[in-house]
């Protein structure tokens, strides 16, 4: 039996392409004798019925005829053979054979007939004569192969050996002889020795047919063994109530697959199943060399596809996926390379699973992966099969075995061209319930099939995609690994459309999930995770450093500092930023992210509430309510976009013009450190500012303001100070403040030696400026006022400081909170006039014209002196007086003033001192205070210096004297309404009320109040009959 097996099995292995008819045309072209087959192929009897294992014995053993015998002749085929085979046939033995045994399939043979054929077939294959022909017609083939001509003969061996070195036969006659003869053994699975003594009992108990004679025809042995392939890719799916087959009949059922792999007509079950099928797609393809079935494989999916070809065609993929040798073209293209790669010798792991098409593919991947050379054929055969992966879930038993819940759950009815991967991605993707087992399966699949390399591998993708690809990616090369990332560029552009959209978010989700998965970041950064990531090859792993933990490695390292230790290469870090900016776009792409925040993502930003590609935003503005675990992670990817706001792929696209007109240069640097926001901070106002940027702008800044390691600059310049001088606060407001506190007070003590080093006291300025800008960026401030902005202030808009300069125009108005916190404002901004960002704003180019060599502090003094000159714009003239009046209503707010009249305040005017607060105008009753003492001529030189110019204004604009004002609210509009609507500040309203409110003045001011134009005489004084 040994001796039968592998002279027919070897046999069948190698068989040829071509189907070959020995016709009489034949003989012409140098065909085979057929006297040489006739004289080997039939008994005496070969029509007599064999009704059992002994007739066949006996009929195999009957003594030949010398001269030819014919088929044709016999009476038991000669009616089938009138009705279905061509008469030029019927001279031919093998002609006729397969016309009967290749009918159509509504078309019926008679059981003699049947066995007839059979009969001769089985003589035909058991003869010993069978080697003599092989020696006819094989001569100078035996005698070029040494080891050919070297084996014993007459027990099979030499055919054996001259199917093993099929590749090198160039004797035409020898290779058409084989080829043949394959085709006959194939038809009947009784024919192949050894099968029917290993598959027996598992024959019956599938009840894939009897193995007795007679009771099936030629069409059903096909069936038998298809049958049996069937029930191996059951038990190998896991499916309930599956049976399990034997090992020896397996290895057969694998080994007959692998025989056939050659020509599609060796398949007989396949054979029949598709055979108008294959007259539909693949009528001018050359049978053998597997392109038939890879020609069917391609139009598995077509609507024309018949349903029984296109379940015979998935039956022999899923054999393939366990045994990639039944793939001929797949095993001879990658022959050379798997023994290269060392891919068939892993002693480690059973046969079974070195058999495995996903083990192949995983090797020889992971050999291209680190830039070796595979050959061209080889990897055209990989991107085949790695599509049908792709394609079809069921080809995969992990996942039709994991995955059977979701399926019939969320995605049934959707097998075609990927739709139910891509159904089950979009499941694991966005409701977060799928099983663990079945993600995984999906994960493993992602890997085996590495779609990442070629987005064609995606069928789904590649159609739903296509549009996009032709319009957005289309200066790149067709199969380019970058056109992924060129689709994920356009994710949420007019260019995307919905259907990429979502095929392309599914399948980054897995890729995001293995580092590897990305072929430009594996090839850029292997060498760098190797050192400092301490990984393996391409398709192995460690529980150490788990796939998805090596990208959190690589970006921890991509942003340190020389000082801070090892850094990533250049081209790995601009790799490792392009992934960053990528998972911007979807917080699902971050996998530690989506791991640690599912819970918040559900409460806070659900998809009913949320945009598409804001969901960080919106976990950051939520920042304070997040659990402790996503708050963390939140933080450290806010903090990471503060050194590199381009990982905002989205704030980046809005901004465009902006960066092109003002941050061109930060734009282009391959390290940010922050520059760039900070460009955009400063140019948030400009005319190319549209509204998303500036929204996204204002954003950034309001999340930084929750931690001040969110501002990156600042955060360097100033970590030190923090730790010395404000431990324990972590609100960048309040580290401002407490910074800003302590610079303050060391400057009024004149310390020699300030406590906040220079380059943080640089940066703490930039803070401070950019803080001014929007009250939102004073939380406290914010807080305070928030009712009375939407009272007073509901349709100003945040930004440029409106909403700040509406609270001051209302602040009479104001909330006794708020209205102290403006104060507060107010009197830094005197202070220090640039962090009044209106006047800044306003007075901007006078200020370049008028101050540009004077401090910063003395701005608004400059200002002042300057004016009434003709070259002063009248926007900025008016900003001025508004500061003035500001100034004149407290001491306070006028710091020259405070300064020059230090120590005449408390000595004149203590019992309005006693009466103030902290956080309330005076209304200008210390500067009333000084006024009356300046008249008695008791000021110091300084401070009379000052009174005489707030007099000398008050008396040009008398807006500037608040008591003036508030005591004559009423007479004012009524008595000299011209006057005011001039808005000449020439003194005119002073001069209307002199004239006609000498009662009002004598009647409503308070005693100790004598207005400096009251110089006339009482006594000769008429006042006026409308007073």
């Amino acid at each position: 039996m040994a001796v039968c097996r592998r002279v027919q099995l070897l046999l069948l292995f190698m068989s040829l392409s071509t189907r070959f008819f020995f016709t009489q045309g034949a003989k012409s072209q140098g065909g085979v004798n057929e006297n040489l087959v006739d004289n080997a192929d039939m008994g005496k009897n070969p029509g007599a019925p064999l009704q059992d294992g002994k007739l066949l014995a006996a009929a195999a053993s009957q003594p030949r005829r010398s001269t030819g015998w014919k088929l044709a002749e016999e009476e038991a085929c000669r009616e089938d053979l009138t009705r279905l085979c061509p008469k030029h046939s019927w001279n031919n033995n093998l002609a006729v054979l397969e016309c009967l045994q290749d009918r159509k399939e509504d078309t019926e043979i008679s059981t003699d007939c049947n066995h007839l054929l059979w009969n001769y077939k089985l003589n035909l294959t058991t003869d010993p004569k069978f080697e003599s022909v092989a020696v006819e017609v094989c001569k100078s083939t035996i005698n070029d192969i040494k080891e050919c001509a070297a084996e014993e003969r007459g027990k099979g061996y030499l055919v054996s050996c001259l199917v093993d070195h099929r590749t090198n036969i160039t004797e035409y006659q020898c290779n058409q002889y084989i080829t043949k003869m394959t085709s006959i053994i194939f038809s009947d699975y009784r024919l192949i020795c050894g099968f029917m003594d290993k598959c027996k009992d598992d024959i019956n108990t599938l009840h894939c047919g009897s193995v007795n004679t007679g009771e099936k025809d030629v069409h059903s042995q096909g069936e038998v063994i298809a049958c049996l392939e069937k029930g191996l890719v059951s038990e190998v799916e896991e499916q309930t109530e599956h049976y399990s087959i034997k090992e020896d009949c397996k290895k057969a059922i694998m080994r007959v697959a692998e025989l056939s792999s050659d020509d599609f007509h060796l398949d007989r079950h396949l054979y029949f199943a598709c055979r108008d099928d294959r007259e539909r797609f693949c009528e001018n393809i050359a049978a053998g060399e597997g392109r038939i079935y890879k020609c069917l494989f391609n139009h598995k999916f077509e609507d024309t596809m018949s349903g029984k070809c296109r379940e015979a065609l998935s039956t022999r993929q899923k054999l393939i996926a366990q045994d990639y040798k039944i793939s001929y073209s797949l095993a001879k293209a990658c022959k050379q390379d798997l023994r290269k790669y060392r891919c068939s010798v892993d002693t480690t792991l059973p046969r079974a699973r070195e058999a495995k098409l996903s083990y192949l593919l995983l090797c020889l991947e992971s050999a291209v992966h680190r830039g070796r050379t595979v050959s061209g054929e080889c990897q055209g055969e990989m991107l085949d099969y790695r599509r049908m992966l792709m394609e079809d879930y069921s080809l995969s038993p992990e996942i039709v075995l994991h995955c059977r819940g979701e399926i019939d759950t969320h995605c049934s009815g959707l097998h075609h061209k990927g739709r139910t991967l891509h159904c089950l991605m979009r499941v694991s993707r966005d409701k977060g319930i799928m099983d663990n087992l079945c993600q995984k399966a999906l994960q493993t699949l992602v890997q085996e099939t590495d779609p990442g390399a070629d987005y064609r591998i995606d069928r789904a993708l590649n159609e739903a995609c296509e549009s996009v690809i032709q319009t957005a990616c289309k200066h790149i090369r067709s199969g380019d690994p970058m056109i992924l990332s060129c689709l994920m560029e356009h994710l949420y552009t007019d260019k995307m459309v919905e259907d990429c959209e979502h095929r392309l978010l599914e399948l980054q989700y897995f890729i995001s999930r293995d580092w590897k998965l990305d072929p430009i970041l594996y090839r850029k950064c292997q060498n760098d995770a190797a050192r400092i990531c301490h990984t393996h090859g391409w398709n192995e792993t460690s529980e150490f450093m788990p796939p998805g933990a090596v990208f959190s490695c690589l970006y921890r390292h991509a942003y340190r500092t020389e000082e801070q230790g090892r850094r990533l290469s250049r081209d790995c870090k601009t790799e490792v930023q392009r992934i960053l900016h990528q998972r911007a776009l979807d917080v699902k792409l971050d996998p530690d992210l989506q791991r640690r925040c599912m819970t918040d993502l559900g409460k806070w930003c659900s998809e009913k509430t949320t945009e598409p590609g804001q969901e960080l935003e919106c976990l950051q503005d939520h920042l304070e309510d997040l659990g402790s675990d996503c708050r963390d992670v939140v933080g450290n990817l806010t903090e990471l976009e503060s050194e590199d706001i381009q990982i905002e792929a989205l704030l980046i696209r809005a901004c465009e013009p902006v960066i092109q007109s003002y941050c061109h240069d930060m734009a282009d640097n391959q390290i940010d450190t922050g520059d760039l926001m900070e460009c955009l901070v400063l140019n948030k106002h400009q005319k190319e500012m549209n509204e998303k940027c500036a929204v996204g702008v204002t954003h950034f800044q309001l999340i930084q303001m929750k931690d001040f390691r969110f501002s990156y600059k600042f955060k360097m310049a100033c970590k030190e100070d923090v730790l010395k001088l404000c431990p324990n606060i972590k609100k960048k407001v309040d580290v401002v403040i407490c910074l800003s506190t302590t610079v303050r007070n060391d400057t009024l003590q004149d310390v020699k030696d300030q406590r906040v080093s220079m380059k943080c006291r640089r940066q703490l300025r930039v803070e401070e400026l950019e803080m001014s800008e929007d009250i939102r960026l004073d939380p406290d401030l914010y807080e305070s006022c928030r009712q009375d902005i939407k009272d007073h202030c509901q349709n100003v808009l945040f930004g440029n400081a409106q909403v700040i300069e509406c609270l001051k125009d209302t602040k009479k108005r104001l909330s006794p909170r708020c209205h102290q916190k403006v104060f507060k404002l107010q009197e830094k901004e005197m202070i220090d006039p640039e962090l009044d960002f209106q006047l800044m704003r306003v007075c901007k180019q006078m200020i370049r014209r008028f101050c540009s060599e004077s401090d910063a502090k003395n701005m608004l003094q400059c200002l002042k002196q300057n004016k009434n000159s003709e070259l002063m714009d009248p926007k900025c003239k008016q900003m001025i007086t508004k500061r003035q009046i500001t100034q004149n209503t407290d001491y306070r707010l006028n710091p020259v003033l405070r300064k020059a009249c230090k120590a005449d305040i408390p000595k004149f005017c203590q019992p309005i001192l006693n009466k103030a607060t902290d956080d309330n105008e005076l209304e200008g009753q210390v500067i009333s205070c000084l006024k009356l003492k300046y008249a008695d001529q008791r000021l110091s030189p300084d401070c009379e210096d000052q009174i005489r110019v707030i007099l000398q204004e008050s008396a040009l604009d008398y807006r500037l004297d608040p008591q003036l004002q508030m005591q004559c609210t009423e007479e004012i509009p009524r008595l000299c309404a011209e006057e005011v609507a001039a808005q000449e500040q020439t003194g005119q309203v002073e001069e209307c009320l002199k004239v006609n409110l000498f009662i009002c003045f004598t009647l409503k001011l308070p005693p100790n109040y004598t207005p400096l134009f009251l110089s006339i005489d009482l006594k000769t004084f008429q006042p006026p009959k409308m007073c």
